[in-house]
């Protein structure tokens, strides 16, 4: 069985820290509160994601986690627990 491609968790830390550092300082009242709802959201996505990856381990499907879209040579599939 292929694995299941998942993005890498530092995707969402990157984002969460982009926004929280800079883009929350860069803009309003009004925008802040959007910020807000974005940085929660994607902390709900990486939740999420986290479950899903709980839920592949325990089903014994290998997951691998992607960096990039592009793919040039298919690498081996990574354990569920990233530590």
């Amino acid at each position: 069985m292929d694995p299941i491609p998942l993005p890498s968790h530092i995707h969402y830390e990157l984002l969460l820290q982009l926004l929280e550092r800079q883009t929350m300082f860069a803009v309003s009242q009004p925008q802040q509160e959007q910020v807000h709802q974005l940085i929660s959201t994607l902390r709900k996505a990486l939740t999420q994601q986290k479950q899903l990856e709980d839920s592949c381990q325990r089903a014994h499907l290998p997951i691998e986690f992607r960096w990039s879209l592009n793919r040039t040579e298919p690498g081996p599939p990574l354990s569920a627990d990233p530590n």
